[in-house]
């Protein structure tokens, strides 16, 4: 491809979370990109691609599994982009974070049902080279060893500002799973981390 980025007439990047950056994607370029026109297309792709994997990365257990939603996400983005009828800033953002989060949490389903020789593996390795090295646990191996739908429900609420109605329309849950998810979620981050601490 050719590698054009989008931005509005003297518009600057602006921040997004932790570092990245998200190039702003004006009106005409959207309006382009609806008609199907590549360049614009590629350029909605580079603008929200380390958003999409970020966010695939922490719901996903794998980063395989992470670039498969990024690339799915945006089979969809390229499929949709022509209904897309959101107005003002962030509106195309919110847009491809919710894609993104449907695709992770498909992706999460299907990996329940999918054969866990390899994850019980990598498990036993994982506990195995806590103990022989006396590693201390942070916050991101805390995250790990959630299941798959608490870490979801935690990362999505917490980091992406996500409601309790949206996360429970995302998932096809009551509010109340939601809830409960989150709150049983932090209390056993709370252990996991107060027990690292103790040691």
């Amino acid at each position: 491809m050719c590698g054009a980025t989008i931005l509005c007439p003297g518009a600057s990047i602006i921040s997004s979370m932790r570092g990245m950056t998200l190039a702003v994607v004006d009106d005409v370029a959207i309006q382009r990109a609806k008609t199907g026109d590549l360049s614009a297309l590629e350029g909605v792709y580079r603008a929200y691609e380390s958003l999409v994997y970020t966010m695939a990365r922490r719901i996903c257990r794998t980063a395989e599994d992470a670039e498969d939603v990024l690339q799915e996400t945006f089979v969809e983005v390229c499929r949709s982009i022509s209904r897309f009828r959101g107005e003002g800033p962030g509106s195309l953002t919110a847009w491809i974070k919710r894609i993104a989060a449907s695709k992770a949490l498909m992706r999460v389903r299907y990996e329940k049902y999918r054969t866990t020789d390899e994850l019980r593996e990598e498990a036993h390795g994982v506990r195995a080279a806590v103990a022989d090295t006396g590693l201390r646990l942070d916050l991101e191996a805390a995250l790990q060893r959630l299941s798959d739908t608490s870490r979801a429900v935690v990362w999505l609420h917490d980091v992406e500002g996500y409601t309790h109605e949206e996360i429970a329309e995302l998932m096809d849950k009551t509010v109340s799973f939601s809830k409960s998810q989150l709150s049983r979620a932090h209390a056993r981050l709370r252990r996991m981390l107060g027990e690292e601490l103790e040691c």
